[in-house]
């Protein structure tokens, strides 16, 4: 479990302004990863933009990508603030400080509600299964409602069945709505009125801009929000390939724990969760079993998992050129569609840690490059 005074894994963005922070966030081949990666070179988000065309052009692009244009992120922003929403900025106060400790977080973050319910670090993520059965809506809303009695707030993601349950029975205590589209969008559809009621008395949160439907890749990244920003997770009704177990994976990632509601092998609903506890998740059986888990001491430090995870981000450029280019070609060569590493890339290569650093950086930035789970890379599929 971590603990929720850890120091931020990034410089908070105080020195940037929000215009630049969401140009650069909504460039093309710009995750967040690389986004922090090219804070910590470049200071801030203004002078890291100018250097976008540059690096991706080393890296090999064959065009020139795509740089958000001032006139986009400004229409962003006044049709957003149109809604009621506000834009948090990474290390700004109403910013989740939980969420602040993972190596992937979101730069900024569009809120809409009460958003002062993201500064309660007593919070538990809730997620389950869509077509969840009867018996399962009632253990999540019975443990909803004592969590929020006993000071938490539930996190979950807005969806039908399992989400939809913990939030309604969250809402007088303190809920949090995490969805994959932009803020103005409703979905499911019959969630509408859910939606409402989160908006006058709790918070929904994205990091998708305004307008933007929900796709099959923004849900592993709302995923990966809602075990961040939470200090454990429960799964409540989970099918062995559900979205649910890429939650409680993230949760692990980012040394959260993770909670497992245990049920019949009869149903296929519980064969993940099931599998979760046979894999060591903490068996849940009520409210007592999660809080016992929340107030263990955490083992070590948001900071010291980062490294082994992700890699140091290249803080300091490397700029010889005659060591660059051949470089570049055997980082090339040892990449492959496979993800691989970047420790192994380094050991492999022989080259010190922020020369292979800074041609990675370059290959994303052009868009040849992909990053994974576990500080891994591999070859863009689309080259």
């Amino acid at each position: 479990m971590i603990s929720s005074n850890a120091q931020p894994l990034h410089p908070p963005l105080k020195d940037s302004h929000l215009i630049d922070v969401l140009r650069l966030i909504r460039s093309e081949n710009v995750g967040p990863i690389t986004f922090f990666h090219l804070i910590r070179r470049y200071g801030t988000a203004e002078k890291a933009l100018a250097a976008i065309p540059t690096l991706a052009a080393r890296g090999g692009a064959k065009r020139q990508i795509n740089v958000c244009p001032k006139s986009v992120a400004e229409t962003e922003i006044e049709k957003t603030h149109l809604t009621g929403a506000h834009f948090l900025c990474y290390g700004e106060e109403d910013y989740p400080r939980l969420l602040m400790q993972i190596p992937d977080a979101p730069p900024v973050l569009i809120a809409l509600g009460h958003t002062h319910l993201l500064a309660n670090t007593q919070t538990v993520g809730m997620v389950g299964a869509r077509n969840a059965s009867a018996n399962g809506c009632n253990f999540a809303r019975k443990l909803a409602t004592d969590l929020g009695k006993a000071g938490c707030a539930i996190i979950s993601g807005l969806a039908r069945g399992i989400d939809a349950q913990a939030h309604k029975a969250a809402l007088a205590t303190g809920t949090v709505g995490v969805i994959a589209g932009g803020i103005d969008t409703q979905y499911p559809p019959e969630n509408a009125d859910l939606y409402k009621q989160m908006r006058e008395q709790g918070c929904i949160i994205t990091e998708q801009p305004l307008g933007m439907a929900p796709h099959s890749r923004s849900f592993p990244s709302r995923n990966r929000i809602i075990a961040g920003i939470s200090r454990g997770v429960v799964v409540i009704e989970a099918s062995k390939k559900s979205g649910s177990l890429i939650t409680a994976q993230d949760a692990l990632e980012y040394n959260r724990d993770v909670f497992a509601v245990p049920g019949s092998p009869m149903d296929p609903r519980c064969h993940g969760t099931n599998a979760l506890i046979r894999d060591g998740a903490i068996l849940t059986e009520g409210v007592d079993d999660v809080l016992r888990g929340l107030n263990r001491i955490a083992p070590f430090t948001a900071r010291e998992r980062q490294f082994s995870l992700w890699g140091e981000a290249p803080a300091h450029a490397f700029n010889d050129e005659d060591l660059l280019n051949p470089a570049r070609d055997i980082v090339t060569e040892l990449l492959g569609p496979t993800p691989v590493s970047i420790d192994d890339l380094i050991e492999q290569s022989g080259y010190p840690a922020n020369l292979i650093l800074t041609i990675l950086l370059e290959k994303e930035l052009a868009g040849m490059v992909q990053r994974h789970a576990g500080g891994k890379v591999s070859l863009s599929i689309t080259i």
